[in-house]
């Protein structure tokens, strides 16, 4: 006997009443100009069904595209007639009908623009837009550019920070410096210590070093010339301690 717990019916899961309507159209290929209301109203039904007989919830809005269909159905199989208030079963049809193609350019839209929303999630945020807001604010009394959102007020809040960007009292200037720095002459540079010193510890190479990029090409130069057994290494006593020297001389020395 098979166990009840252990099997499970998963249905597709769909956005809303004419997400679903829709799948039954392009499964089927059916003209969505003239859709067999019969057809698709059983199908509609059925999906349904299955939702009940495991225990999902049914949203309203299926409820309610469900009945609009049985109505349209059920008089569709009766004589046609005007209605009293000048509404048929035609225009039912015929609503439902525009109402599905709406639906369907903003799917195809949304489909379209969601890569340019993955393009855009994948940007920083402005790291300086609580200090512009603050700038803009300034003029107005406090919380009135907040009351209320339009058009003219955006514009003036554009027009006011694009005045400060321009007449501003110091123009920023962005200055790329290139540093003579290779790790080549730094090895060489290594060297000629090492002859005079004969040992290096890490202070010594922190305080031949002019800057912090000179550092890094220092420290650099070491661990290559580690690497490529120029150098012994003793690790010392102490936080960042340990002395270089050239590969023998070091324990020659000892």
């Amino acid at each position: 006997m098979m166990d009840e717990e252990s099997f499970a019916v998963k249905l597709p899961q769909f956005e809303g009443p004419f997400d679903l309507l829709l799948f039954f159209i392009e499964r089927d290929e059916l003209d969505i100009h003239d859709i067999p209301i019969a057809r698709i109203t059983d199908d509609f039904l059925n999906y349904i069904h299955q939702m009940v007989s495991l225990n999902i919830e049914v949203a309203s809005e299926f409820i309610f595209v469900a009945a609009t269909l049985m109505r349209i159905k059920a008089k569709m199989l009766l004589p046609r007639y005007e209605a009293e208030n000048g509404e048929s079963e035609i225009d039912q049809k015929e609503e439902l009908i525009r109402k599905l193609i709406e639906y369907k350019k903003f799917k195809e839209l949304c489909e379209e623009l969601k890569p340019f929303e993955d393009e855009r999630f994948k940007q920083e945020k402005r790291g300086n837009i609580a200090y512009d807001v603050e700038q803009a604010e300034k003029i107005s009394q406090p919380g009135e550019e907040l009351t209320d959102v339009s058009l003219y007020k955006l514009m003036m809040v554009y027009d006011r920070l694009m005045k400060r960007y321009t007449n501003r009292a110091e123009e920023v200037k962005h200055t790329v410096v290139q540093y003579p720095y290779t790790i080549e002459k730094q090895k060489e540079a290594i060297n000629d210590l090492l002859r005079i010193n004969k040992m290096m510890d890490f202070k010594a190479i922190a305080q031949n070093s002019d800057n912090k990029v000179h550092f890094v090409y220092n420290f650099l130069a070491v661990l290559e010339m580690l690497q490529q057994e120029l150098l012994d290494i003793q690790i010392g006593l102490g936080y960042n301690n340990f002395w270089i020297s050239v590969k023998g001389e070091g324990q020659a020395a000892n």
